[in-house]
């Protein structure tokens, strides 16, 4: 029998965090959870750094993730901002290797590439495939689509790490779908 694994994912932010979470055994994965840390209401950045770094514990007390996926800050013209979402980074890592726990980091190019093909989809468009691949209910998609971010990146590193190189390539997603269709199911995002 194949040893469980649970990969949380996070997508740092300063207002809003998203997270998600898989069970992996094998070369499957499954939805566990997604969902977001408001951070809209504390005006102190240090507080915005203590809610994201007690979340984040709290998350990882509750699933007992074995790895963490998170989004890699991309660059902005706004430094200032970089220097906060870094920091948000930071904290939600360093929660992390407060258990151990193995960080893998991904830029939001590699993560929509992974999901979608295209590494400059929308938020919908990679909202969109994740609910597909992983036949998540309709009533779990979350308001704010950070959450799909951060489960994209728990995505992601299972596409990196569990699963075995695939022999069959395909030339595009639409060839995949025609080629697969009981491993897509209709959009739930308008």
């Amino acid at each position: 029998m194949e040893k469980e694994r649970i990969i949380l994912g996070i997508d740092p932010g300063t207002t809003i965090m998203g997270y998600g979470l898989l069970r992996v055994v094998g070369n499957s994965a499954e939805y566990i959870a997604l969902g977001i840390i408001d951070l809209h209401t504390i005006r102190d950045p240090y507080l915005t750094l203590q809610k994201i770094f007690k979340e984040v514990m709290a998350l990882i007390e509750r699933y007992l993730p074995d790895e963490l996926a998170i989004e890699a800050p991309f660059f902005a013209k706004n430094v200032q901002s970089m220097l906060k979402l870094g920091r948000a980074q930071g904290v939600a890592i360093t929660a992390a290797l407060t258990h151990d726990i193995p960080i893998a980091e991904y830029a939001p190019l590699k993560i929509k590439m992974a999901i979608t093909g295209n590494g400059r989809a929308s938020k919908e468009q990679v909202a969109d495939m994740l609910f597909r691949i992983l036949n998540i209910p309709a009533g779990d998609l979350p308001k704010a689509l950070d959450a799909t971010d951060g489960l994209a990146a728990a995505y992601c590193h299972f596409l990196q790490s569990y699963r075995p190189q695939e022999k069959v390539k395909y030339r595009s997603w639409k060839e995949f779908i025609g080629k697969n269709p009981d491993k897509v199911k209709k959009s739930h995002i308008h």
